[in-house]
């Protein structure tokens, strides 16, 4: 069933299936906050899924169809849920509407002014800085992000204007289901060959796509922009390039610090909270963003030095003056290189130890060479196992394949289970955990290690 023909003022019950996704419970939460109850399955109960049951929403774990309410009047799913799935397939089989989450946020984009942030990286880490210095300025919006953000402590941001925050995934094109006021490309990479075949289609059928559906401002990242130069509506904006743009970047004091240019514009040595000239780079575009809305210098730099972050995006976990650990969701090799350049700009003087989950065999197949220049950054390797996530195994394809690639000569195959007993063995000066799979599970672990390493020596 098509989105023209569902109004959000008709739905009173709704039903996710996966509803413990990052993306699917932003959507639930948004429901629930207006008044339509919301139910829903997922395959295992987390923090999260209990969460949204404390906020007064109904889940259950197993695929039973005789568990459903009754009474729904639409079906919201994630494309990771297998065709098969028991619930899915009697909903197919029914006559109540059933959408994709991308339909359901292109719903919403259409119902309010919506501002896409797309690109290969960093959709979360930007769209989560917007929201947050747009909120700080005065502009009060709503925002579905794409992880639990440190300053609301959640992926969904409730807001009393007309101004919605969305990450524009091009995950299956589904970005394509979104009608921006204003847009964004942060980047415009190969990734997801699995669904889009080649880098040209990525390009045109993807992002350039996208570009087109942007109804007024579109800001590109300078180094993209060269392709994306037939859109009438795209301003650039980068590192000393760009209409917006970052001047005089440097770390003082261990912050980075930047002059923030634009037409009619220029603040001097704004503060940044976040590391990485990656992260000077999406300061820039939601910075230009907020210029669209006339918002105080002051509040602006005030927001920006103050923010806290995401999970899991460079997120500092343990610190003393011996060492540092950092556990980031790296799991492209563009990703991989900007949190390695961040921490050698940081900690210049340090080995550089890494441990890195390779995420989908066949990215790794797609992009092999690619890790293995970014890992070769590292002074020294700990490589996991690939974590297949949604597929089988491709012969050929595993973490020996990768490792032999990789001009390294500190590098080691390493099982998850055995990790900390293999860096026991090691003086770590500064660890970064790299990957996108369940590499998280083992932050604690690591963390409560460091703790106790101190009080022994």
């Amino acid at each position: 069933m098509g989105n023209s023909q569902i109004n959000l003022e008709d739905i009173k019950l709704a039903y996710f299936i996966g509803i413990g996704g990052i993306g699917m419970s932003a959507i639930a939460r948004f429901m629930n906050k207006r008044g339509i109850k919301v139910a829903g399955y997922d395959k295992t109960a987390t923090t999260l899924t209990k969460t949204l049951e404390s906020e007064g929403m109904k889940i259950h774990y197993t695929e039973d169809v005789d568990a459903l309410p009754g009474d729904i009047d639409l079906v919201v799913y994630t494309p990771a849920v297998p065709k098969t799935h028991a619930e899915f397939v009697f909903f197919k089989q029914g006559n109540i509407p059933i959408m994709k989450r991308a339909e359901v946020l292109g719903l919403l984009s259409r119902s309010l002014n919506c501002i896409g942030i797309a690109g290969t990286h960093g959709k979360t880490t930007t769209s989560t800085l917007l929201t947050y210095l747009l909120k700080q300025g005065g502009l009060d919006v709503s925002a579905f992000l794409g992880g639990i953000s440190k300053d609301f402590e959640s992926n969904y941001v409730e807001g009393n204007s007309d101004w919605l925050v969305v990450e524009a995934d091009e995950y299956d094109r589904s970005f394509l289901h979104l009608r921006p006021k204003i847009g964004s490309i942060l980047s415009a990479d190969a990734d997801h060959l699995d669904i889009y075949g080649d880098e040209t289609e990525i390009l045109e059928g993807g992002f350039m796509a996208y570009a087109r559906l942007v109804e007024d401002t579109l800001l590109v990242n300078d180094a993209f922009m060269s392709d994306f130069s037939r859109i009438s509506n795209a301003v650039s904006y980068g590192i000393d390039h760009g209409a917006w743009r970052a001047e005089q970047v440097r770390v003082e004091e261990g912050r980075f610090c930047f002059d923030f240019v634009g037409p009619d514009v220029r603040w001097k040595n704004l503060v940044m909270a976040l590391p990485g000239r990656h992260n000077i780079e999406n300061a820039v575009l939601a910075l230009a963003v907020c210029c669209q809305f006339d918002l105080e210098e002051e509040k602006l730099r005030n927001a920006l030095a103050s923010f806290k972050g995401i999970s899991r995006r460079f997120e500092r976990i343990y610190e003393d003056e011996d060492c540092v650990y950092v556990d980031d969701y790296a799991h492209h090799p563009t990703e991989l290189d900007a949190a390695i350049a961040a921490a050698r700009e940081l900690y210049p003087d340090r080995k550089l130890t890494g441990v890195f989950q390779p995420h989908l065999f066949s990215r790794t197949r797609d992009f092999v060479d690619g890790f293995a220049r970014s890992l070769e950054k590292l002074d020294k390797l700990f490589l996991l196992d690939i974590y297949p996530a949604r597929e089988e195994p491709i012969p050929g394809v595993d973490s020996e394949f990768l490792i032999k690639k990789i001009n390294l000569e500190n590098k080691v195959l390493c099982k998850k289970e055995s990790l900390l007993s293999e860096l026991k063995k090691d003086r770590t000066e500064v660890l970064l955990t790299l990957g996108a799979g369940d590499i998280d599970t083992l932050v604690n672990p690591i963390k409560n290690y460091l703790k106790t390493k101190l009080s022994e020596e």
